[in-house]
C-alpha cells in the first residue's frame, strides 16, 4: 500500500468513525423512547405483554447502542472481532432491510402505486413512513458504516504494514 492509499483509508476510517457515534446516539433515543412508553407515557403499555415488549426492546436497543460504539472505539478491538464483526453486520443488515420494506411498500401507498383494499389511515402511515419506519433504515445504514469501518480496522491491523 503506497503512503497515497493509506493516506485515503486514514481519511475513509476517520470520516466513518462518525457513524458508530450517530448509531449510538440514535439507539439510545430510540431506547428511551421505548422506555418512557413502557414506564405508561403518552401512547404508554397498559397491556403486560406490551410493557414487557417495550422494555425487552428498549434493552436491546441500548445493546445496540453498545455495539456501535465497540465498532469504532479502541476498546471495541479487544472484543472477539469475528464475533463483533459478524454482530454489526447482522445488526446493519436486519435494520435496514427492515426499514427499507417498510419504507419502500409505505412510498408505494403514499405514491398510490398500490392501492390497499381497506381505507388508509393517513396520519398513522405518514408518522410510519417519515419518521418510524426511516429512523430504522437510517440506524442500519449507520451500522453499516460502522461495521465497514470495524472491517477495514481489522483488515489493517491483521495485514499489518506493507513490506518493501
Amino acid at each position: 500500500m503506497t503512503a497515497g492509499a493509506r493516506g485515503r483509508q486514514a481519511a475513509r476510517l476517520r470520516w466513518t468513525g462518525w457513524a458508530g457515534y450517530a448509531a449510538c446516539g440514535w439507539g439510545l433515543v430510540f431506547a428511551a423512547v421505548s422506555f418512557y412508553w413502557g414506564s405508561g407515557g403518552t401512547l404508554g403499555a397498559h397491556d403486560p405483554v406490551i410493557f414487557l415488549a417495550l422494555w425487552v426492546t428498549g434493552l436491546l436497543k441500548v445493546a445496540g447502542a453498545l455495539l456501535a460504539l465497540a465498532l469504532v472505539r479502541p476498546w471495541g478491538r479487544r472484543l472477539p472481532r469475528r464475533a463483533t464483526m459478524a454482530l454489526g453486520w447482522t445488526v446493519a443488515a436486519v435494520l435496514t432491510l427492515y426499514g427499507g420494506i417498510l419504507v419502500a411498500s409505505e412510498a408505494l401507498v403514499v405514491g398510490r402505486v398500490i392501492r390497499p383494499s381497506a381505507p388508509v389511515a393517513w396520519k398513522p402511515l405518514l408518522w410510519h413512513l417519515y419518521l418510524w419506519d426511516m429512523s430504522f433504515l437510517i440506524w442500519g445504514i449507520l451500522f453499516g458504516l460502522a461495521a465497514w469501518r470495524f472491517r477495514s480496522l481489522w483488515t489493517t491491523v491483521t495485514t499489518g504494514p506493507p513490506q518493501r
